[in-house]
């Protein structure tokens, strides 16, 4: 049973009701409890390991002695505390399953969202971060040499942990014993405990590992525009550094206060804090001390001549979190798995490699880093270096070079058992390649060999992918198999539409969703505040209808811009538009509700009422409502395996009335968008 509050509100309602009226418990997709592919693994963990997520028993205890829920559904005091943790969790779970489907940013956005939502406290605060990210890449990565998507990369990477900590039981038991965590996996109450555990800083390590790329991505434009020329990088290339980093590290007095009492010293900075974290988990084995990696990561961002002419964008990466965390949470929330998740971030690009375990230096190489060592950080190696497939390619280079498209997973055993799959329609570069490896092990091996990155890495007898990988983490416990194949690439899944649907707009669409029926005058702020009051649930259904907006112009020959073109604007939808893309809105509604574990029901129409509410009053109707929220069925939902034409023939059947709410909201959204980065529709025709 692993929506525990959901099955207690089933109980609650069966003893009052006389019946079995729902809520019903969620589907586990997938392989169940038997299968050990990635998507199979990462679910099942989220689904069965995370029981009780969020949960407050001084809420629930309130609840019980009040009769007053906490929980907020469709409006707030609908449905208990704990049953709204449960549906959140829900949420995070299905939100992963579209992005495994698909792999496309859209659905990655989702899974940032529901993290931001369930650990942070809302989106709002926290949207600029990861939505400039994706921007940054977007627009101006196309201007380096070498670049590849870091926004769904680093979602891949948040759900093979996950996959990672489901199968593997040396990982767990390591994980527990560092956290000082009962590793008896017959100890559930110690298990649930460090499972949760590991999804809240496992998520914000991986989620947010590669935040710091835009101070990375300047550095590497001016890199390229001279390696254009063929200038290689190094002494007398032009380069750029920052200064005054004081504003991103200096700890306030609230947070030198804080530290102060996890550490029991005085810190100045967040530098100051990752260097004494660092040594004191890796300086003994590895020979430093905490006066030499400050020392380092001091000169990492206004030195990068000193480290190759490389700016190390984990640096920022793990400061930018630092700030944002503090923002959200407050100083005063900061504990020692925040600065575990940060020191993770701070080793996982260059810092451990090149610094401290000098992993291509056959002279002065060290040992790779062990699960007991710093199990994040040993787990974001890991995963960052095995997600290399289905990442968009922004660089010039990069755009050129053979990278896997897909990639077939198994975990069984505590091992990793990958198929690297590449793009059929790029054979010629494969039979070239082999053509030039083989004539350089005929000419005595001479020189370098032959590349085609990263196919060779994997393809060639010195299985470069996987030795580097096991010169840095040590894979004693969790052996890599790694074999390549190909197959055509279908470009199809990833439903790219002519609008441009980029994230700063996204979020804006949701909003002006669900204030469509205000005022023009409505302040952006007012909004704003009125959407961030739905649960999360709701918010993401409300960005569904808002992600699938580029789908329906597309159906009706339209697009938005936020771009002055030349093209007829579209001020209203009208009945023939409806006929076409509303059907298509009622099949979205369909298919995420029964996602969610809606079915179709009318017993909230029909149970009896408190005595003295009359049925018909705005009260009776509101309760009504509280009710279907509570049993979690709709008279408009449908159960079942159910396709397409089965949906328009419901969505033919409906009334009038509940037709026009699959296409009308979409005529007041027009009239709000203006407010919204000057974005218009256009029509093609």
């Amino acid at each position: 049973m692993s929506y525990t509050a959901l099955e207690k509100m089933r109980r609650e309602n069966r003893e009052k009701y006389g019946r079995d009226v729902g809520p019903c418990q969620p589907m586990l997709v997938g392989g169940g409890l038997e299968r050990t592919d990635l998507k199979s693994a990462a679910l099942r963990f989220l689904h069965t390991r995370c029981e009780e997520l969020k949960f407050n028993a001084e809420i629930e205890k309130k609840e019980a002695k009040t009769g007053e829920l906490q929980g907020t559904s469709l409006k707030p005091n609908q449905i208990p505390y704990n049953m709204q943790m449960d549906i959140n969790r829900l949420c995070l779970e299905k939100a992963l399953e579209r992005f495994i489907d698909s792999g496309v940013a859209e659905d990655a956005y989702d899974v940032y969202y529901c993290y931001l939502e369930i650990f942070f406290g809302h989106y709002g605060k926290s949207k600029k971060m990861v939505e400039l990210l994706s921007e940054f890449e977007a627009n101006g990565s196309s201007l380096l040499m070498k670049h590849r998507d870091h926004y769904s990369h680093s979602v891949y990477v948040f759900a093979f942990g996950l996959a990672v900590y489901e199968t593997n039981i040396h990982y767990r038991k390591k994980f527990k014993e560092f956290y000082g965590i009962d590793p008896d996996e017959n100890n559930l109450k110690e298990a649930r405990k460090a499972a949760n555990l590991f999804l809240e800083f496992w998520g914000m390590t991986s989620l947010f590992h590669d935040i710091g790329y835009p101070f990375e991505l300047p550095f590497e434009q001016v890199m390229s525009y001279f390696e254009v020329n063929k200038q290689s990088r190094g002494e007398g290339s032009l380069y750029i550094a920052y200064r005054d980093i004081d504003v991103l590290v200096n700890l306030g007095e609230e947070a030198k206060k804080r530290f102060a009492e996890i550490y029991g010293v005085g810190f100045e900075s967040v530098t100051e804090i990752l260097a004494h974290d660092i040594a004191a988990k890796l300086g003994k084995r590895y020979g430093f001390t905490e006066k030499e990696i400050l020392d380092i990561l001091k000169r990492k961002p206004v030195a990068p001549n000193e480290f190759g002419y490389y700016m190390d964008h984990a640096f920022f990466s793990a400061c930018r979190l630092y700030r944002e965390v503090e923002d959200s949470l407050g100083a005063a929330a900061f504990e020692e798995m925040h600065v575990d998740a940060l020191t993770a971030i701070m080793l996982h690009n260059s810092l451990f490699k090149f610094s401290i375990s000098f992993y291509k230096d056959e002279e002065k190489r060290k040992a790779p880093l062990r699960m007991e060592d710093h199990p994040l950080a040993y787990l974001l190696m890991l995963c960052d270096e095995l997600q290399c497939w289905d990442r968009t390619a922004y660089g010039r280079n990069s755009r050129s070079e053979l990278h896997p498209m897909a990639v077939d997973f198994d975990f069984d055993g505590n091992a990793v058992h990958a198929c690297y799959y590449y793009d059929s329609a790029e054979q010629d570069k494969i039979d070239r390649f082999k053509k030039a490896y083989r004539s350089w092990e005929v000419g005595g091996e001479k020189g370098e060999a032959p590349r085609l990155k990263a196919y060779s890495d994997m393809e060639e007898k010195e299985q470069r992918f996987t030795a580097d990988i096991e010169k840095t983490v040590d894979t004693s416990d969790i052996p890599l198999h790694i074999i390549t194949d190909t197959k055509r690439h279908d470009h199809k899944n990833k439903h790219i539409f002519l609008s441009t649907s980029n994230f700063l707009h996204l979020y804006d669409f949701a909003v002006a969703l669900h204030g469509r029926n205000k005022s023009e005058d409505t302040p952006t702020e007012e909004l704003e505040k009125q959407f961030e009051a739905l649960s999360l649930e709701y918010q993401l259904s409300t960005l569904g209808r808002a992600k699938n907006f580029s789908r329906y112009l597309d159906a009706i020959h339209c697009f938005y811009t936020d771009k002055p073109v030349d093209y007829e604007m579209v001020t209203e939808f009208k009945p023939e538009h409806a006929a076409i893309f509303a059907p298509m809105e009622h099949e979205r509604w369909i298919r995420e509700h029964q996602m969610m574990g809606w079915t179709y029901g009318k017993d909230y129409e029909n149970v009896p009422l408190p005595e003295g509410v009359d049925p018909s009053s705005t009260a009776g109707q509101a309760l009504r409502k509280t009710i279907r929220e509570q049993m979690r069925c709709h008279k408009l939902a449908m159960d079942g395996m159910v396709n397409e034409n089965d949906i328009l023939d419901h969505y033919l059947a409906l009334p009038e009335d509940e037709q026009d709410k699959d296409w009308k909201p979409f005529n007041s959204l027009l009239k709000l968008l203006k407010k919204f980065d000057g974005i218009r529709i256009y029509s093609l025709n």
